[in-house]
């Protein structure tokens, strides 16, 4: 195996620029194995949250929260753990945390945060409620934190089992406009690559890029977000298998460079000046 072989399989996404739609401690984390495979990470949160119009609930239950007085707190988005963290809320030792997907699960351990249960098989809300009436017979209390737009599916689905929720919408989801830059090296292909990890995502990808080039990879991380994707307007060209951020990068990792063997060749009639790069 010649140097470059062992450079290319030791880092398969070498000269790839890869767009991270979440900043925070995820988005860095998500970062770093990134660089790890050898890609240049682009963070530009293309979301974030929005006050909610009923701050008084919220904060009563996170006063509540840190009181004890719930046994269960389920989180269902990323976005849900930015408000947690933004309110320092405490979760304390008597409390578990379900998370929807491992995309919540691990926004939730980058900020400090336990998680006790994941889904097995249906990384949404009501596969989450079936498993946690599974694993509860017992009535228990539950607080439930949603965004303005979600659907009360999981905080239905558990009081008809006859557990005590308390469903309190914690925020507003709104987009994120990227800079001119970015919009423009999306537009000209000089990212190869958009990490989409959630509807909301993939409707601002969609919104904010009108002109993605073909030779862009949209990857979705699980089938889920890619229906998501899909309803949103993106062709998609990989779905990771699971739903977490190493079996999306992987699944990029997968595909070979766009233009990879032309992308640094001179131009014909141009030499480039000692010193001077004229890819930046």
């Amino acid at each position: 195996m010649n140097q470059a072989s062992q450079h290319s399989s030791a880092k398969p996404l070498a000269g790839w620029r890869v767009l991270v739609p979440r900043g925070g401690p995820w988005g860095d984390g998500v970062a770093a194995s990134l660089r790890h495979q050898g890609a240049v990470p682009v963070i530009a949160p293309l979301i974030n949250f929005a006050p909610t119009n009923d701050q008084d609930s919220l904060d009563q239950a996170l006063a509540d929260l840190a009181a004890g007085a719930f046994d269960w707190l389920t989180v269902t988005s990323a976005t849900t753990v930015d408000v947690l963290y933004a309110y320092r809320a405490v979760v304390p030792p008597t409390t578990k945390i379900a998370a929807v997907g491992e995309t919540t699960a691990a926004a939730l351990l980058a900020v400090g945060y336990g998680v006790d249960l994941v889904p097995e098989r249906d990384n949404s809300a009501a596969g989450m409620a079936e498993q946690l009436i599974a694993l509860e017979p017992h009535s228990r209390d539950i607080l439930t934190l949603r965004s303005e737009i979600a659907k009360p599916v999981l905080t239905r689905m558990l009081s008809e089992a006859g557990h005590r929720v308390r469903s309190v919408v914690a925020y507003r989801t709104v987009g994120v406009p990227v800079t001119d830059r970015i919009a423009e090296d999306v537009r000209s292909g000089r990212i190869n690559a958009i990490l989409v990890t959630s509807g909301s995502v993939a409707e601002q990808v969609h919104a904010q890029f009108p002109e993605v080039p073909d030779t862009t990879l949209i990857a979705a991380i699980g089938p889920r977000t890619a229906k998501d994707a899909k309803r949103a307007g993106l062709d998609v060209d990989i779905v990771a298998e699971v739903q977490t951020v190493d079996a999306l990068i992987d699944a990029v990792a997968k595909f070979s460079l766009p233009h990879a063997a032309d992308e640094f060749a001179p131009k014909t009639g141009a030499l480039p000046l000692p010193g001077l790069d004229l890819r930046a």
